[in-house]
């Protein structure tokens, strides 16, 4: 069907630019019939199509007089049409759909005394790499509601400890501490919300902020439009912050984050108050309550067992504990950069807290005590090994101690020898040793390497034929000497 804007075409085709009928369906991709029978129309004139019939009809007017008296819902209006002689079906639905007034829903508009109230939410924007993973990238948001400034912190983690701890670093920030603090209804600080009925708050949060001195100010249920600063707050930070920004991994982020605070966010003509929140700051951080001097412990606890590799686990990483703590209980506290483990209400290890997967983390002093075990063991078995070579062993063993900067080595030789050259000769060895007080690894490996070069003694010369005794011959003795002897005496 052809529009006004489709007539004005056609006429700029044939009158202005003097295309022909066809030209111009040409150009404007219709029938020649069509544009002919509009360009000899002097003006424009919709096409009116008579207006079908309803059972409804009769019914209308009651149904705007029914509304305008009181905001029924369409199936209360229909109950009511069909006890007045109403046939119809699903046409009352849509009938009320486009005659019910649009209502629209009001909000006060809320103003805070300095230093009175600051809102608080978490964000989320994609992820980032750490380490050889990535991991969800979230920031807490903290807006002061009266001058607007506003405090950012980046995490991978939305947990009890990271929540707490990013408030603490804002009041640091701030230097000092709202009255209350506006939030959503978040695990961390509501448990459970039901209309009507007074918010079960997270116990660790009211005493962390009975530590601070604020006070909690729950939304109610699908009503973000009450922390409308922070709401802000967070769409400000995703569009002006991390839109585009090209980070290659999370260490950089927090330090991009305070530049941007400092140097856009704070010092920016707030669209609001039409002034810097910087400036605004300077009144209201006077009224701020000054900050509780004992720190607060942060720390998520859980018990656990550790593993028989005397390790522990948290967040898919594994961290060590002392040997002797294999498979013994032992308490874990989780802070946003260590992680503390104790037994018994004693701390046994500290580690630095990562946010890679799958890393195992030790300290190289946790495994002494097992392997000085084992090493231990060792001895023992050289010991007794040793001692079963002879029954002087004891003695012997004395005597290299005495003289002997490192026994074990002159003991592990020894019995090694003993697999080679046997145990009585190493007994026999050990005997002469103790004879010639000889006590060496090397003198027992002499003895024995002599004794295996020894031959046999000659044995007597037998002849078998008397004979043989007539063809021995013996030569003449020299008897020079003594007769040289004989002269000079």
């Amino acid at each position: 069907m052809i529009n006004y804007e489709m007539y004005c075409k056609i006429k700029d085709c044939h009158d202005r630019q003097q295309l022909t009928i066809a030209q111009t369906a040409r150009a404007l991709d219709l029938h020649p019939d069509t544009v002919a029978k509009w360009v000899g129309c002097p003006q424009f004139h919709a096409r009116q199509s008579a207006p079908r019939s309803s059972r409804l009809d009769p019914f209308k007017n009651r149904i705007i007089r029914l509304l305008e008296t009181h905001p029924y819902s369409a199936q209360q209006i229909y109950q009511r049409l069909r006890e007045e002689g109403f046939a119809g079906g699903t046409m009352v639905k849509t009938y009320v759909s486009k005659v019910r007034p649009v209502r629209r829903q009001a909000f006060l508009k809320l103003v805070f005394a300095p230093g009175e109230c600051a809102q608080v939410d978490w964000g989320e924007y994609g992820t980032i790499a750490v380490g050889s993973t990535r991991r969800r990238l979230s920031f807490f948001v903290m807006v002061l509601c009266h001058s607007r400034l506003m405090y950012v912190e980046f995490t991978v983690s939305q947990t009890m400890e990271h929540f707490l701890a990013a408030h603490e670093n804002a009041f640091a920030a701030f230097r000092g501490c709202p009255g209350r603090l506006m939030i959503d209804n978040l695990k961390s600080a509501v448990l459970s919300r039901v209309v009507g009925e007074a918010p079960a708050f997270n116990p660790r949060y009211v005493d962390f902020a009975r530590h601070w001195g604020f006070g909690i100010s729950p939304c109610n249920v699908a009503k973000g439009n009450e922390k409308g600063r922070v709401e802000n707050g967070v769409g400000y930070v995703k569009k002006n912050f991390l839109n585009g920004l090209d980070l290659l991994d999370f260490s950089a982020v927090n330090p991009a984050a305070e530049v941007w605070l400092a140097t856009i966010a704070n010092v920016r003509i707030h669209g609001e108050t039409h002034q810097r929140p910087v400036d605004r700051f300077k009144d209201e951080q006077a009224l701020l309550q000054p900050l509780n001097p004992m720190p607060y412990d942060i720390g998520r606890i859980q018990s656990q067992r550790a593993s028989k590799q005397f390790r522990v686990a948290l967040d898919t990483n594994h961290y060590s504990v002392p040997a002797e703590l294999a498979s013994q209980r032992v308490t874990l506290k989780a802070y946003p950069d260590r992680v503390c483990i104790y037994h018994q209400d004693q701390l046994v290890a500290r580690h630095v807290r990562s946010y890679d997967r799958r890393q195992d983390i030790e300290d190289p002093d946790h495994p002494k005590a097992l392997l000085a075990q084992r090493r231990n063991a060792r001895e023992q078995r050289l010991l007794v090994q040793f001692l079963s070579l002879s029954r002087d062993a004891q003695a012997y063993l004395e005597g290299i101690e005495q003289r002997r900067v490192n026994p074990r080595h002159h003991l592990r030789k020894i019995v090694a020898l003993s697999e080679i050259y046997g145990v009585d000769a190493v007994d026999r060895a050990i005997q002469d040793g103790m004879a010639f007080a000889a006590y060496s690894c090397e003198y027992v490996a002499n003895i024995l390497e002599m004794r295996a070069r020894e031959t046999p003694e000659p044995g007597a010369l037998h002849l078998t034929r008397r004979q043989d005794l007539l063809d021995i011959e013996i030569a003449a003795p020299d008897l020079s000497p003594y007769e040289r002897h004989g002269d000079g005496g």
